[in-house]
């Protein structure tokens, strides 16, 4: 009866100690996975890929864009799936600062890392003046679920003419109307 009990006891040990291995191995990989979420490797369910093509207050319309208004353009970013190469219908053009932005959600959750783009007229309280890297701002965009009142650090800044797009992903999937942003370097003609 002893030696039972041994044995029994000496089973669930292992059993105990081989399923401790596992879960410690499973929860290094996942935070190691976790760690500086990039946008683009994300899952973009959460994105609002359309919008209501409403501009920021104060932003102004450019003069005689490289990209008329209702022309068509290949998109060269890969802000989320299916983007890149696709072929996108001008809807906007505008000239301000595009900033890329590291932010933690208000809604929880992972650090988004050097999102593209938010413009100057989206940051709270912004001047025109340039901001730099590492400057700490609160976000006023609506862009991702939880972005709006983040605060995010700058991480680079373009002065350019940035576009409003609509956009049917190279991937599939339904017709994405009134995107903000696309940069001018990150258009090509047709």
């Amino acid at each position: 009866m002893k030696s039972k009990r041994l044995v029994i006891g000496f089973v669930a040990l292992v059993l105990m100690l081989m399923l401790t291995a596992c879960a410690n191995n499973s929860n290094e990989k996942s935070s190691d996975e976790n760690k500086n979420i990039d946008h683009k490797s994300m899952n973009m369910d959460h994105m609002n890929h359309s919008s209501s093509g409403e501009i920021p207050k104060g932003l102004k319309e450019k003069e005689d864009p490289t990209y008329k208004v209702g022309s068509k353009a290949i998109i060269k970013a890969d802000h989320m799936q299916g983007m890149n190469d696709a072929k996108a219908t001008i809807v906007g053009a505008y000239d301000t600062t595009a900033y890329a932005v590291s932010y933690i959600p208000t809604t929880g959750g992972e650090k988004v890392n050097n999102h593209r783009w938010v413009i100057q007229e989206e940051i709270k309280n912004a001047t025109s003046d340039l901001l730099k890297p590492g400057t700490e701002v609160t976000l006023e965009a609506e862009h991702m679920e939880g972005m709006k009142g983040a605060t995010g650090t700058i991480d680079s800044a373009e002065q350019t003419t940035v576009y409003m797009v609509d956009y049917t992903p190279v991937n599939g999937g339904e017709k994405v109307t009134n995107h903000k942003w696309v940069t001018e370097s990150e258009l090509s003609p047709k």
